[in-house]
């Protein structure tokens, strides 16, 4: 007599974010957020690795019939490109990734969600003329995606303002890459000229913007453009008070946290990225609340 199974138990799929430190992430919160909307069965996790442990990391879940990629954050992200067996064409150009797609075949695919993170809070903090004048506050890696995020919302070109020339070699070559001419700013110089802008992106860690934060106070300027703070705690940082009390509309890096993770859970979840998720506005909505942010519309990101 043949005895009757029980139902096939399915494993999730498996996605994480991996950098150091890791624990302060919002990632899983938005990711879990996410794939409670769509349905999707995606265990999504966190590791803290440093730089040596990446590929090992990556190597060992190469081909694992459970996973499905990695978000990748700081100081992770020019190692991750070197772990890809292929880049697509805006990771090759940016130079950095945030994403790791892990495909069946056990290759690995790179990608730079972080330029439709930038454009997506952008677009959704305030409106942007059709070729806006576009600033780079820093020349580290996160210049790179937002030299590649301007070029996206199209600015013929980028102005990067550096204390150290030396520094802003990625970003030049991003831009050269990407057709957008990449001009070096003595940092002294954006008290000045922040405020004729339409767009400034600010790329420094917290805090690393209070002196020109309190530079541009002191300077009352009067603005209409719309400020990007990659960084997200303390909020609102110094820098983004002053833009706010001067005219202008701020966007936390929380808010391009959110808009990066929805290409990542297109990637992680077998969809083309040019393709909207279903419910996406739904989708964007729960990882907004999981975070304690207002709402934000989905905007039309340009996908050139």
């Amino acid at each position: 007599m043949q005895r009757e199974r029980g139902p096939v138990r399915v494993s999730p799929a498996r996605a994480a974010v991996v950098g150091h430190p890791v624990g302060h992430s919002r990632s899983p919160d938005l990711h879990r957020a996410a794939y409670a909307v769509l349905g999707d069965a995606v265990d999504y996790g966190a590791h803290d690795l440093v730089e040596e442990q990446l590929r090992p990391f990556v190597d060992a879940r190469r081909g694992h019939p459970d996973w499905r990629g990695l978000s990748v954050t700081m100081p992770l992200k020019t190692v991750a490109a070197e772990c890809s067996d292929e880049l697509t064409d805006l990771g090759d150009a940016v130079g950095a990734v945030n994403t790791l797609v892990l495909r069946p075949d056990g290759t690995v695919l790179g990608h730079n969600t972080d330029v439709a993170g930038i454009v997506g809070a952008v677009l959704a903090a305030g409106a942007v003329p059709a070729a806006p004048k576009a600033a780079v506050l820093g020349g580290g890696g996160t210049a790179t995606a937002a030299v590649a995020a301007a070029q996206r919302l199209g600015a013929s070109s980028a102005d990067v303002f550096v204390r150290s020339a030396a520094r802003a070699g990625r970003a030049v070559e991003a831009g050269r890459r990407l057709g957008i001419p990449v001009h070096l700013r003595p940092w002294d110089e954006a008290p000045g000229r922040l405020a004729d802008y339409d767009v400034v992106v600010s790329t420094l860690p917290p805090h690393g913007a209070d002196d020109l934060a309190a530079r541009l106070s002191a300077a009352a300027p009067a603005t209409t453009g719309v400020l990007l703070d990659a960084a997200y705690d303390p909020w609102p940082s110094a820098i983004a008070g002053v833009w706010a009390r001067a005219g202008g509309a701020v966007a936390p890096g929380l808010d391009m946290l959110i808009f990066q993770a929805v290409d990542q859970i297109r990637l992680f979840t077998g969809r083309d990225l040019g393709a909207p998720l279903p419910r996406e506005q739904d989708v964007v909505a729960a990882m907004c609340t999981a975070v304690g942010r207002p709402v934000r519309v989905v905007p039309s990101l340009p996908r050139t």
